[in-house]
């Protein structure tokens, strides 16, 4: 994944969160050319993301993206998924398999979930939202100052999108070609499925009543 990230963006400075692996990552993705931050202990992903949220906040980056190391996320695709942040329509863009022109979408009953969680989010950011779960993902340095601070951290990409709108903030679809995961487990399970559903809508319905600060009291 590195070497096919520096060959499509030779000046790509690329940061591997390593999420207290036990299986040498930190030490391939060193050797591989990338900078790396090991967590001591494993804190799911909303808590790996977010330390690559911080990283990029605290070195001065103006743009990030996230990309997941499984292989599902192509790196020539980078190039659209940073267009509605260069042209200055979007703080967030999400790269979606559901619309005319996205990629590999995953099992049935994933699709399904999916679907459930764009129709309640859709309503709820009063916008059209195909693809909650992506996590290929650019954000511009308001949405990054945003989620350095505060990022949901059990299955945050849902949550996000809800998070980042409540804020004022815009977020943009772009279509995108994603490919079979090449390697590792998805953390949703058959199993975990009806639990993973409950506690994102959950999580929806109690973020609809949390106070979020006007600009003036952000500090």
């Amino acid at each position: 994944m590195i070497r096919e990230l520096r060959a499509e963006g030779p000046d790509f400075d690329i940061l591997v969160v390593d999420d207290g692996s036990s299986d040498g990552t930190a030490a391939l993705a060193r050797a591989a050319g990338a900078r790396v931050v090991e967590l001591p202990f494993n804190v799911g992903i909303g808590g790996a993301v977010q330390t690559g949220y911080q990283y990029a906040l605290e070195h001065d980056y103006a743009i990030a993206v996230q990309v997941d190391g499984d292989g599902q996320h192509d790196p020539r695709e980078i190039g659209r998924v940073l267009e509605p942040i260069y042209d200055g329509r979007a703080d967030l863009v999400v790269g979606t398999r559901f619309v005319e022109g996205g990629g590999y979408r995953g099992t049935r009953v994933r699709r399904v979930g999916i679907r459930l969680f764009a129709a309640i989010v859709s309503l709820l950011v009063g916008q059209r939202v195909s693809d909650t779960t992506s996590g290929f993902r650019a954000v511009n340095r308001t949405a990054l100052r945003l989620f350095a601070a505060d990022y949901p951290h059990d299955y945050p990409e849902v949550e996000s999108i809800v998070l980042l709108s409540r804020r004022g903030l815009r977020m943009v679809e772009v279509p995108v070609q994603m490919r079979v995961r090449e390697t590792g487990n998805s953390s949703i399970t058959a199993l975990r499925a009806a639990y993973y559903m409950i506690k994102v809508l959950l999580a929806l319905f109690i973020g609809l009543f949390r106070r979020y600060p006007k600009p003036q009291e952000e500090q």
